[in-house]
C-alpha cells in the first residue's frame, strides 16, 4: 500500500476524511477529555465516523490518534496505555474499509507532543521520545502512511518528521497550520516551512486546521509556488462559535466544496477537512472533484478560451497614471443635483451609500466616483450578481470593505450571512477582472473593476494589519484607502513597510468639529490617534473649534504629499468651509 499511495498521489486528487474530535465532540464528549481513548471505551462510535467517511467517498481515512502519545494523554488525565489507544485506532480504521470495492488508506495521526501551553515546559527529547512510541505503535498497528498535523512550530515538525523517519519507511505527509495572517502560529512562512523541510524524507506537504476555506486558498497557493512535492489542505469549517458546552462551525458544504475545485484547480493533490467538517463536507468535495480525480497542475480556466478583452480603466486609475496629487471628496449622497457642490471642484468622490447611490451621484453631478462595497450580510452569489449589476451601469472603482454587523434586536450574536471578508471579496472582483465567475467558470468577458481596499494605520497591532494589507493586495488590490487618520507618523511608518510594494495609497482625511468629537476618538474608538496638541488645540478653540480642526485638516493634507498618492477628505459635516479647503489644496499642487 506504501507504493501505491505514492502512485495515486501522483495521478489524481486523493480526498482525506474529515474532523474526528469535533464530531465526537457533537456526539456528546467533552473536547476536555483525550477523546483517542474513545478507541477504548467507545469503539462503535469511533467505526461509526470512519465508516460514514468511507460511505462519503473519501479515499484516507485518519486514525482517531491526535494527541494520542503519553505526555498529551497525561495532560487529560488518562492513564491508559498510549500504545494500545493508537493499535485499536488502526484496528478501526482499517476494519472500516473491509468490503469496500476501492482502495482506501489508513493513515497515522501525530499531532506535536505536548499542547502549546505545555511547550515551553518540555524538553526537546521527551517530546522525540513521545512522537518515536506512537509512530512505532501505529506503524506496528500496519498503517500506510504517517500524517503529521497541526504543527504550529516549525522547529517541532521537523523534529517528527525526523523521528518517524528513523522508525520507518513509511510515506510521511508533513502538515503545519497557518493563522489568517499567512504564517505558523510560530511566525515562519509557508515558503519557510517548504524549505525547512526540503532535505527531509517526506512525500508530501501539507496545511491543516486552524482557517476556513478562503483564508486556506492562499496558503495553498505559497506552498505550490515553494515546492515541486504534493501539497495538501484541509481547512477548517470556518471560525467555531460556543453555544452553551458545544462549538458549532458555520461553513456550509456547498461554500466547503467550491473552495475545494477551487484547491484542485491550482494544483492542489490532497484535500480533506479539519474542525467542524463532516462526512456531508466530503461528499461535496467528491461530487465537486468527480470530474476532476486525474490531477490538474493548472487552473482549468487556462484550457478554455480566453475571455475577451476588458473594457478601458477606471477613472482613478487614469488620475494615478499622470503625476499630480489626486484628490477626492467622500460623501454620503442624498441624490439631489446640489451634491456636485459639496465636491469642492474635486471631481471625484468616494461614496458612501451603496451602487445606485453612486450611479445617481454620476449622473445628476457629473462627477467620477470611488464606490464601496461591503461583504457582510450577503452571499457570494449576491455580491456577484450586485456588482456585475453595477459594472454593467458603468462603475468601475470599488473598495472592498468586511462591514461591521449591527445588533438585531435580542439577537446580537445574529449577524446575518458572512460568506466572505474583505479579502474574499477582493479575490471575487479579482476573478471577474480575469474572466471566472465564483464558482471559477469562465465568463463571456471581463469585467474591468479597479479594485481597492482599507488600510488602518493606526491599528494597535501594526504588524497584524501590516500581513492582512498584504493578503489584500495578494488578493487582488490595486489602490489602497486609509480610514481617517489625524497624524502622520503612523502612515509614514506604513507607507515605509510597504517600500517593495507598487500601490497607490489614498490617505483619508476627517476634519475635527472639535474637543468633543476629538476626545470620543482619543479615548473610547480603538485604533485611532489624535495628537495632544489637536487635543489642546481644539479644547481651548470655543467657537473657533470647527476652523480649527480644518486647519488641522490642511495641515495634514500639506504633509501627506509627501507620503502618498492622493487623499480623500470627508466633506458631509462642512462642505460649504471644506470647498474651499479642497480648491486650495488643488491649486497648489
Amino acid at each position: 500500500m506504501r507504493g501505491r499511495f505514492a502512485e495515486q498521489l501522483s495521478e489524481r486528487v486523493l480526498v482525506f476524511d474529515g474532523a474526528m474530535g469535533t464530531v465526537l465532540h457533537v456526539a456528546g464528549n467533552s473536547l476536555d477529555r483525550a477523546l483517542p481513548e474513545l478507541n477504548l471505551a467507545n469503539p462503535e462510535l469511533v467505526s461509526t465516523i470512519h465508516e460514514s467517511y468511507v460511505a462519503a467517498g473519501a479515499d484516507v481515512l485518519l486514525t482517531n490518534t491526535f494527541g494520542a502519545n503519553r505526555l498529551r494523554l497525561a495532560e487529560h488525565g488518562c492513564s491508559v496505555s498510549a500504545r494500545d489507544v493508537n493499535l485499536a485506532a488502526v484496528r478501526l480504521a482499517r476494519q472500516a474499509r473491509r468490503g469496500v470495492h476501492r482502495t482506501i488508506f489508513v493513515a497515522g495521526s501525530v499531532s506535536p507532543a505536548v499542547s502549546a501551553a505545555r511547550r515551553a515546559g518540555v524538553r526537546a527529547d521527551e517530546r522525540a521520545g513521545a512522537v518515536r512510541e506512537q509512530v512505532q505503535a501505529l506503524v506496528d498497528g500496519g498503517v500506510d502512511l504517517l500524517v503529521l498535523e497541526t504543527f504550529g512550530h516549525l522547529d517541532e515538525l521537523v523534529e517528527a518528521v525526523r523521528v518517524a523517519a528513523g522508525v520507518t519507511d513509511l510515506p510521511i505527509v508533513a502538515q503545519a497550520t497557518f493563522t489568517a495572517h499567512g504564517t505558523t502560529p510560530g511566525g515562519q512562512t509557508p515558503r519557510d516551512v517548504v524549505k525547512a523541510l526540503s532535505a527531509l524524507p517526506v512525500a508530501a506537504i501539507g496545511a491543516n486546521c486552524t482557517v476556513g476555506p478562503q483564508h486556506m486558498l492562499a496558503v495553498l497557493d505559497e506552498l505550490r509556488d515553494a515546492t515541486d512535492l504534493p501539497v495538501g489542505v484541509h481547512p477548517n469549517a470556518g471560525m467555531p462559535r460556543r453555544t452553551g458546552r458545544r462549538f458549532t462551525y458555520p461553513v456550509a458544504r456547498a461554500h466547503f466544496g467550491r473552495y475545494a475545485r477551487r484547491y484542485a484547480e491550482r494544483g492542489a493533490a490532497m484535500i480533506g477537512g479539519c474542525c467542524g467538517t463532516t462526512p456531508g463536507h466530503i461528499r461535496e468535495i467528491v461530487a465537486r472533484l468527480a470530474d476532476l480525480r486525474p490531477r490538474v497542475t493548472r487552473p482549468v480556466a487556462a484550457a478554455v478560451p480566453k475571455p475577451r478583452p476588458a473594457p478601458p480603466r477606471s477613472p482613478l486609475a487614469r488620475r494615478f497614471a499622470r503625476p499630480e496629487f489626486v484628490l477626492a471628496a467622500q460623501v454620503t449622497p442624498r441624490g439631489e443635483p446640489e451634491d456636485a457642490t459639496r465636491l469642492g471642484g474635486a471631481g471625484l468622490a468616494l461614496v458612501r451609500g451603496g451602487f445606485g447611490e453612486a450611479v445617481r451621484l454620476e449622473r445628476l453631478a457629473g462627477v467620477d466616483t470611488i464606490t464601496t462595497v461591503t461583504a457582510w450580510d450577503r452571499s457570494l452569489a449576491q455580491l456577484q450578481a450586485d456588482v456585475l449589476g453595477a459594472h454593467a451601469f458603468g462603475l468601475r472603482t470599488v473598495v472592498c470593505e468586511t462591514g461591521t454587523p449591527v445588533p438585531l434586536g435580542d439577537y446580537p450574536g445574529a449577524d446575518g450571512i458572512w460568506e466572505v471578508d474583505s479579502v474574499g471579496l477582493i479575490g471575487l472582483l479579482a476573478g471577474l477582472n480575469a474572466g471566472r465567475d465564483h464558482n471559477g467558470l469562465t465568463l463571456a468577458t471581463r469585467t474591468a473593476f479597479h479594485i481597492g481596499a482599507r488600510v488602518n494605520p493606526g491599528a494597535e497591532d501594526a504588524d497584524a494589519e501590516l500581513a492582512r494589507t498584504k493578503a489584500k493586495i495578494a488578493a487582488g488590490a490595486q489602490f489602497l484607502i486609509t480610514r481617517p487618520v489625524y497624524e502622520l507618523d503612523n502612515l509614514a511608518r506604513m507607507i515605509a513597510e510597504l517600500s517593495g510594494v507598487d500601490i497607490p495609497v489614498l490617505v483619508s482625511i476627517a476634519p475635527l468639529s472639535g474637543f468633543a468629537e476629538a476626545e470620543y476618538l482619543a479615548y473610547e474608538v480603538p485604533d485611532v490617534t489624535i495628537p495632544p496638541r489637536a487635543l489642546s488645540e481644539l479644547e481651548t478653540a470655543g467657537e473657533r473649534a470647527a476652523a480649527v480642526g480644518l486647519a488641522l485638516a490642511a495641515e495634514l493634507l500639506d504633509g501627506a504629499r509627501e507620503l502618498v498618492r492622493g487623499a480623500v477628505v470627508v466633506v458631509d459635516e462642512h462642505p460649504g468651509k471644506i470647498e474651499s479647503l479642497l480648491r486650495q489644496q488643488k491649486s497648489s499642487v
